[in-house]
């Protein structure tokens, strides 16, 4: 069963390219897509270029948590903002997005579990957020009729849900009728240049002038920058998810514990997730980012499975172009969606999993199930920084965070090329960490 958003639904957003722009957004994901509606509520001229449709790969695919809770501590403050914000926008878009507080909740197992949450706790506690600690009881009488049983968890009631497939296209229409224009199909291929400085993008649709670009392509940001000269440790792992059907509630938020991730769906079933499995198809870049991977491969050396050999038509696939130009197709044209199958093995372990986790439910069927690839870096947190060419910001390696936080880092962009005030410091996401000599902090393991 093909992913709900794919090629071939008809395009929602057409028409011709716009000669000029204030700002040039590649990718329709999350953070291009509120990037853009913040440009417009400026009141300047954002244009939002995607090569397939809005939304159609991991901003659609991904659990629907919109978490405060165990995020990198530099992360936290944007990531309070983005809750904020979330809000705002759903009063504001006239469409329902399916946001709901609900309260998130990761289970701990054991004492090392307990001892990596009170960890992060201690300093989270500083920022502000609501996160508290829960004891094996308060656990019993949070998911009544669970099987297992758990020393603790760490609760964060302010948290949220909504349904991703949903809330980004109603974004995207808010953001067009705040004055952006948002190109489905149409891929950009190179950036355009004068003077040593960005002048627009070079697309299949043909050229649009722009000052200031924005590069927010999720898993493709690597392949297009390193075409453009601007190389990123940027790696993307396979994630299977699946949506069961309709089923008695059991928990109205989400939870993550023992390797199983759910939260409840506004259609009255679960979203289902292997929690912390992911896995990484070797190509070239694989290899040439090796030695940046190595801290976390010490740190976590079975937090993923590796799989021979990238599909065909990946970001990192053998047989990938590395270099393309503006007049020929590039490999953004090639893959419009970047669709990877779900591993059946993991849909039917998750299946079986939460079924004897609530055995009340009885049989628990899964409706569909999909996969997504997840932009990854070497220290779990993101660039969101200017690049070293006059003109162009990036914003992607949001390392599987990126739908709950990504209102807060497309209003950064926003005020970023608009000259705003940014509100956050950003050196811990700075795009130079990488190649500074700088000694990589990793982000936190829960």
């Amino acid at each position: 069963m093909a992913f709900v958003i794919h090629m071939g639904l008809a395009a929602e957003h057409t028409g011709p390219l716009p000669k000029e722009a204030d700002v040039v957004i590649i990718g329709g994901g999350i953070i291009g897509i509120t990037a853009a509606y913040y440009l417009a509520k400026k009141g300047l001229r954002p244009v939002v270029l995607e090569k397939g449709r809005i939304a159609g790969e991991q901003s659609s695919r991904n659990w629907g948590w919109i978490r405060q809770q165990g995020r990198d501590l530099a992360e936290l403050p944007i990531m309070m903002e983005a809750n904020r914000l979330w809000k705002d926008l759903a009063a504001e878009v006239g469409e329902d997005l399916g946001l709901t507080t609900c309260g998130l909740t990761y289970l701990a197992k054991d004492e090392a579990d307990e001892a990596r949450y009170e960890a992060w706790l201690k300093g989270a506690r500083e920022i502000g957020v609501d996160s508290r600690m829960l004891s094996g009881a308060d656990v019993g009488e949070m998911f009544p009729g669970m099987t297992k049983t758990f020393r603790g968890a760490l609760h964060t009631a302010s948290d949220m849900r909504a349904e991703p497939f949903i809330a980004v296209p109603a974004l995207a229409r808010a953001a067009v009728r705040a004055g952006a224009v948002i190109l489905e199909g149409c891929a950009a291929r190179v950036l355009d240049r004068e003077g040593g400085k960005v002048a627009g993008v070079v697309t299949e649709k043909g050229r649009i002038r722009a000052p200031e670009v924005i590069v927010a392509g999720g898993a493709w940001s690597s392949l297009f920058l390193r075409n453009e000269g601007i190389k990123i440790p940027q790696l993307s792992v396979r994630a299977t998810v699946a949506a069961t059907n309709a089923l008695p509630d059991v928990h109205q938020g989400g939870a993550n514990g023992d390797g199983l991730a759910f939260r409840r769906r506004q259609d009255g079933g679960y979203t289902l997730a292997s929690a912390g499995y992911h896995e990484l198809f070797i190509g070239p870049d694989a290899f040439r980012h090796f030695s940046a991977y190595i801290p976390e491969l010490i740190r976590d050396p079975f937090g993923r499975t590796y799989r021979p050999r990238a599909p065909k038509g990946y970001p990192d696939g053998w047989g990938t172009k590395r270099r393309f130009g503006a007049d020929a197709p590039t490999p953004f044209e090639a893959m419009r969606i970047l669709d990877p199958l779900p591993n059946t093995a993991i849909v039917e372990k998750i299946r079986a999993d939460f079924e004897a986790l609530f055995p009340a439910l009885g049989k628990v069927e899964i409706r569909t199930s999909w996969a997504g690839m997840i932009d990854s870096l070497p220290d779990i947190v993101p660039v969101v920084d200017r690049a070293p060419l006059e003109g162009l910001s990036i914003c992607t390696g949001m390392c599987g965070h990126g739908f709950g936080i990504g209102p807060a880092f497309g209003r950064i962009m926003a005020d970023l090329v608009s000259g705003g005030e940014l509100g956050h410091a950003l050196n811990r996401f700075r795009v130079t960490r990488f190649s500074d000599g700088s000694k990589l902090e990793l982000g936190p393991d829960i």
